[in-house]
């Protein structure tokens, strides 16, 4: 279990720590749902969450198979729905990869993206749709 201590600063705005680490992160409501926009929204971070993950999760296998991912890039684009409830929609996410097209272990490392705990956590009505970009 992993704590996290959250604290409304008033204006739309929280300060976050992980209790762990006791690292820090401000969230701020985004200009189109009436705050700042000065810092990451809670659903970009949900966005930042799935990209890290299938980073991680790649990385983990990468290395289990002395496999380089250094270099590898990923952006993930977020839409917000336009009715209500607001949610997020749908993520698209581009993965660089530092190898080519045909490396032996491609179809294990796209498995091991899908496979991270953040996209099995999103609801599926979620989309998430991948591009993978190989050298």
């Amino acid at each position: 279990m992993v704590t996290i201590d959250i604290n409304y600063q008033g204006g739309l705005r929280c300060a976050a720590t992980h209790q762990p680490s006791g690292s820090t992160l401000t969230t701020d409501a985004p200009v189109d749902n009436n705050g700042r926009g000065e810092a990451f929204s809670p659903t970009d971070l949900v966005a930042t969450g799935l990209g890290c993950c299938m980073a991680t999760i790649m990385g983990i296998v990468a290395d289990r198979k002395g496999i380089s991912l250094e270099g590898m890039d990923i952006q993930v684009r977020k839409h917000m729905s336009a009715d209500t409830p607001r949610r997020i929609a749908r993520l698209e996410v581009d993965l660089k990869m530092p190898l080519t097209a045909d490396h032996p272990e491609r179809k294990l490392l796209e498995g091991a993206a899908l496979g991270c705990p953040v996209h099995h956590s999103l609801h599926p009505e979620i989309e998430v749709a991948m591009n993978w970009i190989w050298g």
